[in-house]
Protein backbone atom coordinates (compact mmCIF):
# COMPACT_ATOMS: atom_id res chain seq x y z
CA UNK A 1 0.00 0.00 0.00
CA UNK A 2 2.91 2.27 0.88
CA UNK A 3 4.53 2.11 -2.51
CA UNK A 4 1.62 2.19 -4.16
CA UNK A 5 0.61 6.17 -2.80
CA UNK A 6 4.15 7.03 -3.31
CA UNK A 7 3.89 5.79 -7.31
CA UNK A 8 0.64 7.72 -6.85
CA UNK A 9 1.79 10.79 -5.34
CA UNK A 10 4.80 10.50 -8.42
CA UNK A 11 2.12 10.11 -10.98
CA UNK A 12 -0.23 13.23 -9.28
CA UNK A 13 2.46 15.41 -9.05
CA UNK A 14 3.30 14.45 -12.96
CA UNK A 15 -0.24 15.40 -14.19
CA UNK A 16 -0.41 18.47 -12.36
CA UNK A 17 3.49 19.19 -13.66
CA UNK A 18 2.39 18.20 -17.51
CA UNK A 19 -1.19 18.34 -17.93
CA UNK A 20 -0.97 22.15 -18.88
CA UNK A 21 1.96 22.74 -21.24
CA UNK A 22 2.61 20.85 -24.57
CA UNK A 23 4.22 17.64 -23.82
CA UNK A 24 1.31 15.42 -23.03
CA UNK A 25 0.65 14.58 -19.40
CA UNK A 26 -1.09 11.06 -20.74
CA UNK A 27 1.65 9.89 -22.32
CA UNK A 28 4.15 10.84 -19.72
CA UNK A 29 1.70 9.25 -16.82
CA UNK A 30 0.87 6.05 -19.08
CA UNK A 31 4.90 5.97 -20.06
CA UNK A 32 5.73 6.00 -16.27
CA UNK A 33 2.79 3.90 -15.32
CA UNK A 34 4.24 0.92 -17.50
CA UNK A 35 7.77 1.40 -16.31
CA UNK A 36 6.71 1.80 -12.55
CA UNK A 37 4.26 -1.58 -12.72
CA UNK A 38 1.43 0.94 -12.15
CA UNK A 39 -2.10 -0.15 -13.24
CA UNK A 40 -5.41 0.80 -12.87
CA UNK A 41 -8.90 -0.63 -13.80
CA UNK A 42 -9.89 0.61 -16.88
CA UNK A 43 -7.27 3.39 -17.05
CA UNK A 44 -9.65 5.34 -14.14
CA UNK A 45 -7.06 6.84 -12.23
CA UNK A 46 -5.02 8.18 -14.53
CA UNK A 47 -8.60 10.25 -15.66
CA UNK A 48 -9.72 11.26 -12.44
CA UNK A 49 -6.20 13.27 -11.27
CA UNK A 50 -6.69 14.94 -14.28
CA UNK A 51 -10.01 16.66 -12.57
CA UNK A 52 -7.18 18.15 -9.85
CA UNK A 53 -5.54 20.10 -13.04
CA UNK A 54 -9.06 21.24 -14.10
CA UNK A 55 -9.57 22.29 -10.54
CA UNK A 56 -6.81 24.50 -10.70
CA UNK A 57 -7.97 26.61 -13.56
CA UNK A 58 -11.06 26.59 -11.91
CA UNK A 59 -9.53 28.24 -9.06
CA UNK A 60 -7.27 30.05 -10.87
CA UNK A 61 -9.69 31.92 -12.81
CA UNK A 62 -12.78 31.66 -10.90
CA UNK A 63 -13.31 35.36 -10.51
CA UNK A 64 -13.20 35.85 -14.43
CA UNK A 65 -15.35 33.20 -15.37
CA UNK A 66 -17.85 33.72 -12.89
CA UNK A 67 -17.78 37.51 -14.42
CA UNK A 68 -18.47 35.71 -17.85
CA UNK A 69 -21.29 34.45 -16.37
CA UNK A 70 -23.14 36.40 -14.76
CA UNK A 71 -22.88 38.94 -17.34
CA UNK A 72 -23.92 36.63 -20.39
CA UNK A 73 -27.67 37.15 -20.60
CA UNK A 74 -26.87 41.12 -21.34
CA UNK A 75 -23.04 41.10 -22.41
CA UNK A 76 -23.12 39.72 -26.06
CA UNK A 77 -19.04 39.50 -25.67
CA UNK A 78 -19.64 36.93 -22.95
CA UNK A 79 -22.05 34.96 -24.74
CA UNK A 80 -19.47 34.39 -27.56
CA UNK A 81 -16.99 33.55 -25.34
CA UNK A 82 -18.46 31.23 -24.29
CA UNK A 83 -19.90 30.08 -27.39
CA UNK A 84 -16.27 29.88 -28.35
CA UNK A 85 -15.56 27.11 -25.72
CA UNK A 86 -18.98 25.18 -26.40
CA UNK A 87 -18.16 24.55 -30.40
CA UNK A 88 -14.46 24.25 -29.48
CA UNK A 89 -15.54 21.31 -26.98
CA UNK A 90 -18.56 19.30 -29.59
CA UNK A 91 -15.65 17.42 -32.12
CA UNK A 92 -14.26 15.88 -29.35
CA UNK A 93 -17.51 15.13 -27.54
CA UNK A 94 -18.47 13.74 -29.74
CA UNK A 95 -15.41 11.58 -31.27
CA UNK A 96 -14.48 10.50 -27.88
CA UNK A 97 -17.87 8.74 -27.41
CA UNK A 98 -17.71 7.06 -30.94
CA UNK A 99 -14.16 5.79 -30.28
CA UNK A 100 -13.59 5.21 -26.93
CA UNK A 101 -12.96 1.90 -26.63
CA UNK A 102 -10.39 2.11 -29.34
CA UNK A 103 -8.83 4.71 -27.35
CA UNK A 104 -9.03 2.72 -24.18
CA UNK A 105 -8.32 -0.35 -25.08
CA UNK A 106 -5.55 -0.15 -28.12
CA UNK A 107 -3.93 3.39 -27.98
CA UNK A 108 -3.54 3.62 -24.33
CA UNK A 109 -2.27 -0.24 -24.12
CA UNK A 110 0.75 0.80 -26.72
CA UNK A 111 3.50 2.07 -24.96
CA UNK A 112 5.47 2.26 -28.22
CA UNK A 113 2.98 3.73 -30.05
CA UNK A 114 3.31 6.83 -27.04
CA UNK A 115 7.00 7.21 -27.45
CA UNK A 116 7.01 8.20 -31.01
CA UNK A 117 4.27 10.75 -30.63
CA UNK A 118 6.06 12.34 -28.05
CA UNK A 119 8.81 12.57 -30.17
CA UNK A 120 7.18 13.72 -33.54
CA UNK A 121 4.70 15.81 -31.86
CA UNK A 122 7.76 17.62 -29.96
CA UNK A 123 9.63 17.88 -33.60
CA UNK A 124 6.13 20.10 -34.54
CA UNK A 125 5.88 22.05 -31.87
CA UNK A 126 9.77 22.99 -32.57
CA UNK A 127 9.52 23.51 -36.14
CA UNK A 128 5.50 25.78 -35.25
CA UNK A 129 7.63 27.66 -32.51
CA UNK A 130 9.60 29.06 -35.64
CA UNK A 131 7.21 29.66 -38.33
CA UNK A 132 3.91 30.44 -36.72
CA UNK A 133 2.25 33.37 -38.86
CA UNK A 134 2.41 36.60 -37.07
CA UNK A 135 -0.67 36.79 -34.67
CA UNK A 136 -3.40 38.39 -35.04
CA UNK A 137 -5.87 37.72 -32.21
CA UNK A 138 -4.34 38.89 -28.71
CA UNK A 139 -7.32 37.82 -26.28
CA UNK A 140 -8.27 34.04 -26.12
CA UNK A 141 -11.94 35.41 -25.10
CA UNK A 142 -12.10 36.84 -28.70
CA UNK A 143 -11.19 34.44 -30.86
CA UNK A 144 -13.30 33.99 -34.22
CA UNK A 145 -16.16 31.11 -33.61
CA UNK A 146 -15.06 29.80 -37.05
CA UNK A 147 -11.43 29.39 -35.66
CA UNK A 148 -13.10 27.95 -32.57
CA UNK A 149 -13.82 25.13 -33.91
CA UNK A 150 -10.99 24.63 -36.33
CA UNK A 151 -9.16 24.40 -33.12
CA UNK A 152 -11.65 21.69 -31.46
CA UNK A 153 -11.41 19.36 -34.60
CA UNK A 154 -7.39 19.73 -34.16
CA UNK A 155 -7.68 18.96 -30.10
CA UNK A 156 -9.15 15.78 -31.41
CA UNK A 157 -5.64 14.34 -32.73
CA UNK A 158 -4.35 14.06 -28.78
CA UNK A 159 -7.16 11.22 -28.47
CA UNK A 160 -3.75 9.28 -29.59
CA UNK A 161 -1.70 9.69 -26.16
CA UNK A 162 1.63 10.94 -26.49
CA UNK A 163 -0.08 13.68 -29.03
CA UNK A 164 -0.80 16.08 -26.20
CA UNK A 165 -4.02 17.81 -26.04
CA UNK A 166 -3.06 21.22 -25.09
CA UNK A 167 -0.40 20.77 -27.83
CA UNK A 168 -2.62 20.06 -30.35
CA UNK A 169 -4.92 22.99 -29.33
CA UNK A 170 -1.76 25.18 -28.88
CA UNK A 171 0.13 24.42 -32.12
CA UNK A 172 -3.50 24.91 -34.26
CA UNK A 173 -4.30 28.27 -32.52
CA UNK A 174 -0.95 29.62 -33.05
CA UNK A 175 -0.95 29.06 -36.70
CA UNK A 176 -4.78 29.75 -37.13
CA UNK A 177 -2.64 33.29 -35.80
CA UNK A 178 -3.40 33.51 -32.27
CA UNK A 179 -0.14 34.73 -29.79
CA UNK A 180 1.70 32.77 -27.76
CA UNK A 181 -0.56 33.77 -24.79
CA UNK A 182 -3.78 33.54 -26.25
CA UNK A 183 -3.04 29.77 -27.91
CA UNK A 184 -2.16 28.91 -24.00
CA UNK A 185 -4.57 30.54 -22.40
CA UNK A 186 -7.74 29.26 -24.80
CA UNK A 187 -6.33 25.72 -24.37
CA UNK A 188 -6.66 26.48 -20.37
CA UNK A 189 -9.91 27.36 -21.47
CA UNK A 190 -10.72 24.57 -23.63
CA UNK A 191 -9.59 21.62 -21.22
CA UNK A 192 -12.58 22.11 -18.64
CA UNK A 193 -15.26 21.08 -20.30
CA UNK A 194 -12.96 18.55 -22.27
CA UNK A 195 -11.67 16.93 -19.16
CA UNK A 196 -14.68 17.31 -16.92
CA UNK A 197 -16.54 15.51 -20.17
CA UNK A 198 -13.95 12.81 -20.37
CA UNK A 199 -13.85 11.69 -16.64
CA UNK A 200 -17.38 11.77 -16.34
CA UNK A 201 -17.91 9.29 -19.62
CA UNK A 202 -15.10 7.47 -18.02
CA UNK A 203 -16.36 6.94 -15.23
CA UNK A 204 -20.26 5.84 -16.85
CA UNK A 205 -18.34 3.15 -19.30
CA UNK A 206 -16.03 2.03 -16.65
CA UNK A 207 -18.27 1.73 -13.67
CA UNK A 208 -18.60 -1.81 -13.61
CA UNK A 209 -14.52 -2.16 -12.80
CA UNK A 210 -14.21 0.68 -10.63
CA UNK A 211 -11.76 -0.81 -8.14
CA UNK A 212 -13.00 1.20 -4.39
CA UNK A 213 -9.37 0.00 -2.78
CA UNK A 214 -7.83 2.48 -5.00
CA UNK A 215 -9.78 5.29 -3.70
CA UNK A 216 -6.63 6.30 -1.52
CA UNK A 217 -4.47 6.29 -4.44
CA UNK A 218 -6.60 8.16 -6.82
CA UNK A 219 -7.02 10.93 -3.83
CA UNK A 220 -3.16 11.09 -3.24
CA UNK A 221 -2.76 11.92 -7.32
CA UNK A 222 -5.56 14.00 -7.10
CA UNK A 223 -4.21 16.59 -4.33
CA UNK A 224 -0.99 16.39 -5.52
CA UNK A 225 -1.94 17.26 -9.21
CA UNK A 226 -4.29 20.19 -8.26
CA UNK A 227 -1.24 21.31 -5.85
CA UNK A 228 1.32 21.53 -8.82
CA UNK A 229 -0.89 22.64 -11.71
CA UNK A 230 -1.76 25.89 -9.92
CA UNK A 231 2.00 26.68 -9.34
CA UNK A 232 2.48 25.82 -13.61
CA UNK A 233 -0.24 27.44 -14.65
CA UNK A 234 0.82 30.71 -13.16
CA UNK A 235 4.59 30.28 -14.49
CA UNK A 236 3.35 28.99 -17.66
CA UNK A 237 1.63 32.15 -19.02
CA UNK A 238 4.33 34.51 -18.50
CA UNK A 239 7.40 32.02 -19.79
CA UNK A 240 5.38 31.31 -23.06
CA UNK A 241 4.70 35.13 -23.58
CA UNK A 242 8.44 35.68 -23.95
CA UNK A 243 10.40 33.11 -24.87
CA UNK A 244 7.61 30.80 -26.96
CA UNK A 245 7.29 26.94 -27.19
CA UNK A 246 10.57 25.12 -28.30
CA UNK A 247 11.99 24.14 -25.00
CA UNK A 248 8.81 21.96 -24.37
CA UNK A 249 9.43 20.02 -27.83
CA UNK A 250 13.04 19.53 -26.66
CA UNK A 251 11.24 17.87 -24.10
CA UNK A 252 9.09 16.08 -25.60
CA UNK A 253 11.91 14.58 -28.35
CA UNK A 254 14.54 13.97 -25.30
CA UNK A 255 11.50 11.97 -23.17
CA UNK A 256 10.19 10.39 -26.36
CA UNK A 257 13.93 9.10 -27.25
CA UNK A 258 14.65 7.75 -23.60
CA UNK A 259 11.36 5.66 -23.57
CA UNK A 260 11.75 4.53 -26.77
CA UNK A 261 15.78 3.25 -26.50
CA UNK A 262 14.25 1.00 -23.05
CA UNK A 263 11.03 -0.18 -24.55
CA UNK A 264 13.27 -1.37 -27.47
CA UNK A 265 15.88 -2.87 -24.74
CA UNK A 266 12.97 -5.04 -23.23
CA UNK A 267 11.92 -2.72 -20.51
Amino acid sequence: MENTTIVAAFLGLLEGLTEFIPVSSTGHILLAGHFLGFDSAGKTFEVVIQLGAVLAILTLYASRLTAVFVAAPHDPGARWFIGSVLLAFLPAAVIGVLAHGFIKTVLFETPMLIAVMLIFGGIVLVYVDRVAPPAKYDNAMRLPLSMAVKIGFIQCLAMVPGVSRSGATIVGALMLGASKRAAAEFSFFLSMPTMAGAFAYDMYKNRDVLDTTALNEIAVGFVMAFITAVLVVKWVLGYVSKHGYALFGWWRIIVGSIALVFLISGF
